[in-house]
């Protein structure tokens, strides 16, 4: 952890619940996340989950059509962030589902969030175990 940065452990939790599919009841699963972001705490020390910043599953179709234009337009335009995405999708073979990380760093994020949200994707990766 070259910046010093922790994770929270509901940061852990949540990547967990979506890395792992359960066999669980259609009420269960449309509570499950599709989407979530995650975010520097106030004091830049703590990796947490942003408030409000999430997509589930029941969510899509029903209030949600396009699940990924909306987790795009929940980024913000002028700073860093982390974020796990559900992707599914269909090859010619069959039908898939990724659990995916994004580091965002848009251009008109300051250097220092940049710098700081590069230096700490280490320390969140390493509690994604399994993740590449």
């Amino acid at each position: 952890m070259a910046s010093g940065v922790q994770v929270a452990d509901e940061v852990c939790r949540i990547f967990y619940d979506m890395k792992v599919r359960k066999c669980s009841t259609p009420e269960e699963i449309k509570k499950r996340k599709k989407a979530v972001i995650f975010c520097l705490s106030a004091d830049k020390k703590c990796i947490i989950v942003e408030e409000g910043k999430e997509i589930l599953v029941g969510d899509v179709g029903v209030t949600i059509t396009d699940p990924f234009k909306h987790f795009v337009g929940m980024l913000p335009e002028k700073d860093c962030r982390y974020a796990l995405y559900d992707a599914s999708f269909e090859t010619k073979e069959s039908r898939k589902e990724e659990l995916m990380f994004f580091l965002w760093a848009p251009e008109l994020a300051p250097l220092k969030s940049k710098m700081i949200y590069a230096s700490s994707k280490d320390a969140i990766k390493k509690k994604f175990q399994g993740m590449v």
